[in-house]
């Protein structure tokens, strides 16, 4: 036998071989003795003591590897497993009632004149997952504190109705008014999770595949982070996840694993629903996604549970002495096994138990009856609550219960296991009768025969709605509930953005940078200071926000255990258990669902958090648009910083750095007010409003997002009388012109307003024009309104015409208008419809390339000089101007060249 140095100097299977062997003698008598186990015994039998070698070692804290992955069967041991404390009788008849009326709901919603559709075979395979969580674990928010968070699975939500029924927070009229939200309303309840829609009810919005896993995560470590800063006690908040296995192949559902096991997030679970099956087939047809599952999460650090087989397999497991059943069932492909959950017992004996002698005989005294029902393991209640006891017992890391499970359930045969059971929505009169005998349900032929089939309710006063109430009064409230108990918070007084108001002086700075002086005075007041989360993609020094380093710190629970680098510098890196800001790394994804879990906080814990999320703005709402579709819907609130804006400020970065779209993308949200400030004090009045927007007296749900520049220009200092109302609304005038016979309007967004002041003088000093500036602060919300105003007067035909806010503000203003912004036109072409007046935009349309500011202008032609022509070019057309001019002001700029253009200022990162 090859030891020592016969052996290649590798790593095998996680194991050093090149460490060397102090004692070899000892070495070759453990090798002889696993040379005789196989010899003598067998390699099964070998495999089992080498397993039972591990574990052992792992109970005395030996550092051996993980296994990638374990046989097919459950992890915990019958015999380890836990008294149940439940009434399995009663639960199964509260289980069966729920079965009948997820499935009669979603039946009644295909009724003629309706036919809204929905999905029953989600909830079908897992059902026993969520009654155990919902009689035994789930807490509930009675005593004052969040209770568990829990993330359904999307489709499953018509089971979480008919369970609510049962338990009469919903009536039959709002079950019959399933999906349809707005003709039944009040009564209308959504199709999936929404916050927004059924704000009193869910939590959690979860239907898009792949954010829940995602939100999961990041709402366990938010729970971690508030307990840590102080703000809330979050000690008892567990986090369920419930997820499908098809589900798992979206990139967000397996992306972020490692920061829960890195941080030890034992407070939680994953609940895999291993159905087998994707929409429209199996997941992993010649493979086994279970097992697969297993080795990524193990991989990741987390602790993994399965739960494959139901009690029936027990006798026959502890008579596989040989390993033969366990073999099988190792290499029994997934769409095998689905296609057994369709077939008889006398199939399954032949197929499964017939092509070995051994196995024949393991299963020669059951009836085909009795191995049809050989069960999986997501379907058995005290299977599933000694999972769940042993994830809540477990420390020191998440943990994943992997729960097989057969999609469609107690449906019948034309819905169990097939691949279209999905998109099956309606079941025949014969699927009722079949569906109700299995279910033990009390209606009748005549009943299921001559109309729509009933709703079953036992009665209020029936021993297992009695059941269900006790457990959650003794769990602490019903589940899902969505509680806002947050008080307005006391916001900072005028003073504290006094500085912004001052403007910078001869001090050229980025709006980057002003927004980050307004953030550092507002973490500074005693009332909501400490509630700001900071939030970045590793770039805060990028942003100009290392400057927080030494106050804020960096949240980590473990601390800072090394000698920083940079210690020695004023602005070094230091992190805290205590820390202010999270650094998510270089994950943009992960970023959001942080601000999401900290936007909701004043819901989930009743404490409010102020996130301020800083990003580069190309890879927001581009990136993660998703996740802030996700925000609106979970009603979160915070400011969302899309900083390096613009398609021609980040110099050098090049095409996928430069956004001139995040501000279109952002119109697309309801949730979202969007702006575009120019100076810091406009800054400063868009911070302000939305505090008491979000946190102050009849709060809204509502997010910021605001777009900053890191180009360095001067900030003028707040004009006196300024007007706030137009700075908050979307537009106001900056500065009238002073110069000049022929009127114009030139109207700009951010870090093009200065291009237009100095277009505005261009025009005087050359061409006699007497333009005005408009500071257009968010082109997005001048739209919004008009288009609110427009909806209202389609609908009040008989009543005074209402104005748009844009046309009033402008209305008088004479000359054409010209919009420029570092966007693409379509940004301030959202108005053209309600100016009062002629009107052109100029926009950064296409992509973007790495040059110089000035050069990059040039060629989108938005610079000072492009407007200028574009002025013109409006004053041509109303025969105010000669066309001559036109050609004469493109060769006096040498529009034409791109090179001729002055660069502009150069850097500025923040």
């Amino acid at each position: 036998m090859a030891s020592g140095s016969d052996r290649n100097p590798i790593i095998i299977g996680g194991l050093p071989s090149q460490v060397p062997d102090f004692d070899p003698e000892e070495t070759q008598e453990w090798l002889d003795s696993l040379d005789a186990a196989v010899d003598e015994r067998g390699r099964e039998r070998a495999r089992y003591l080498m397993l039972r070698l591990i574990e052992r070692a792992r109970e005395k804290r030996v550092a051996v590897p993980e296994m990638r992955s374990t046989d097919y069967v459950n992890t915990i041991a019958t015999k380890d497993e836990p008294f149940f404390p439940g009434d399995e009788e009663i639960e199964r008849k509260v289980l069966n009632a729920t079965r009948w009326n997820a499935a009669v709901m979603v039946s009644r919603a295909q009724r003629p004149g309706i036919g809204v559709g929905g999905h029953i075979a989600t909830f079908a395979s897992s059902a026993s997952l969520y009654d155990v969580g919902f009689n035994h674990f789930f807490r509930g928010k009675d005593d004052g504190l969040g209770g568990d968070q829990i993330f359904f699975q999307g489709h499953a939500s018509p089971g979480i109705y008919a369970r609510a029924f049962l338990l009469d927070r919903l009536n039959e009229a709002q079950l019959d008014a399933f999906r349809q939200e707005k003709s039944k309303a009040p009564n209308g309840l959504s199709s999936y999770p929404h916050p927004r829609l059924m704000p009193d009810f869910w939590e959690f919005p979860t239907v898009s595949m792949g954010l829940g896993p995602l939100g999961a995560i990041y709402q366990a470590r938010m729970n971690r982070y508030m307990e840590a800063r102080g703000i809330a006690d979050t000690s008892q908040s567990h986090v369920w996840a419930y997820l499908g296995d098809g589900e798992m192949d979206e990139p967000e559902s397996l992306g972020q694993l490692s920061i829960a096991a890195r941080e030890g997030l034992d407070n939680l679970t994953f609940v895999v629903n291993c159905n087998l099956q994707r929409l429209d087939g199996p997941v992993r047809g010649n493979g086994k996604i279970i097992q697969e599952l297993e080795s990524q999460f193990r991989g990741a650090g987390w602790n993994v549970i399965k739960l494959v087989w139901d009690r029936s397999w027990d006798p026959l497991l502890a008579q596989d002495r040989t390993g033969i059943l366990v073999n099988k069932l190792n290499t029994t492909p997934d769409g095998q096994f689905q296609t057994y959950a369709t077939e008889t017992g006398a199939y399954i004996r032949e197929h499964f138990f017939g092509d070995d002698p051994r196995l024949r005989e393991m299963v020669k005294d059951m009836s085909d009856h009795q191995i049809l029902h050989l069960g999986r393991g997501g379907h058995d209640h005290k299977k599933v609550y000694a999972a769940y006891s042993a994830a809540k017992a477990h420390k020191g890391q998440p943990t994943v219960i992997l729960a097989q499970t057969v999609k469609g359930w107690t449906l019948g045969p034309n819905f169990e296991g097939r691949n279209a059971t999905h998109q099956m929505k309606k079941l025949t009169v014969e699927d009722l009768k079949r569906f109700r005998d299995r279910l033990h349900i009390p209606i009748t032929d005549k009943q299921l025969d001559e109309g729509y089939p009933p709703y079953y309710h036992p009665g209020r006063d029936s021993e297992e709605i009695q059941y269900m109430h006790d457990r959650r009064k003794g769990l602490g409230g019903y589940v899902p509930t969505r509680v806002v108990r947050a008080k307005p918070l006391v916001l900072p007084e005028d003073k504290t953005y006094a500085t912004a108001k001052k403007g910078s002086g001869q001090q050229s700075i980025a709006t980057t940078m002003a927004f980050v002086r307004i953030l550092k005075d507002l973490m500074r007041d005693k009332e909501i200071g400490k509630r700001f989360v900071l939030i970045a993609p590793d770039e805060y020094r990028t942003f100009g926000m290392d400057a927080f380093f030494p106050s804020a710190k960096i949240y980590n629970p473990l601390g800072q255990q090394y000698e920083a680098v940079d210690r020695d510098l004023l602005l070094a890196y230091k992190e805290s258990p205590t820390g202010q800001m999270l650094h998510d790394g270089i994950s943009e994804a992960g970023c959001t669902a942080s601000l999401i879990a900290a936007g909701s906080a004043y819901a989930t814990h009743g404490e409010p958090l102020i996130p301020v999320y800083v990003f580069y703005s190309m890879f927001g709402f581009q990136r993660t648009g998703d996740q802030f579709w996700q925000m609106a819907d979970q009603l979160a609130r915070g400011f969302v910083l899309g900083a390096t804006a613009g398609r021609t400020t980040l110099t050098g970065e090049g095409l996928q750095h430069a956004d001139g779209h995040s501000q279109l993308l952002a119109s697309t949200n309801p949730g979202c007010v969007a702006y575009d400030p120019a100076f810091g004090y406009e800054i400063a009045h868009i911070v302000k409003d939305g505090l008491r927007r979000m946190y102050g007296e009849n709060s809204e749900d509502v997010f910021y997002y605001l777009t900053v520049y890191n180009e360095p220009i001067q900030h003028p200092a707040e004009p006196e009388n300024v007007d706030v109302e137009g700075i908050l609304k979307g537009v106001y005038r900056f500065k009238s012109g002073e110069r000049g016979m022929i009127p114009a309007q030139i109207m700009a967004s951010g870090v093009a307003v200065p291009w237009a002041v100095e277009a505005q003088q261009i025009l005087a000093d050359e061409w006699n024009v007497k333009a005005d500036v408009w500071s257009a602060t968010s082109w997005n919300e001048l739209r919004r309104e008009a288009v609110e105003v427009e909806q209202y007067n389609l609908l009040h035909p008989e009543e005074e015409l209402r104005v748009p806010y844009v046309t009033q503000k402008l209305s008088g203003s004479e000359g054409p208008f010209v919009a420029v912004s570092d966007w693409m036109r379509s940004v301030p072409d959202q108005i053209a419809r309600w100016v009062p007046g002629a009107y052109q935009s100029l926009g950064a349309d296409g992509f973007g390339f790495a040059d110089t500011r000035g050069a990059a202008r040039r060629f989108f032609h938005i610079d000072a000089q492009s407007i200028v022509l574009a002025v013109l070019t409006e004053l041509a057309k109303e025969g105010r101007i000669d066309r001559s001019v036109l050609k004469t002001a493109i060769d006096r700029y040498e529009l034409l060249d791109v090179a001729a253009a002055d660069p502009g200022a150069a850097g500025g990162d923040a």
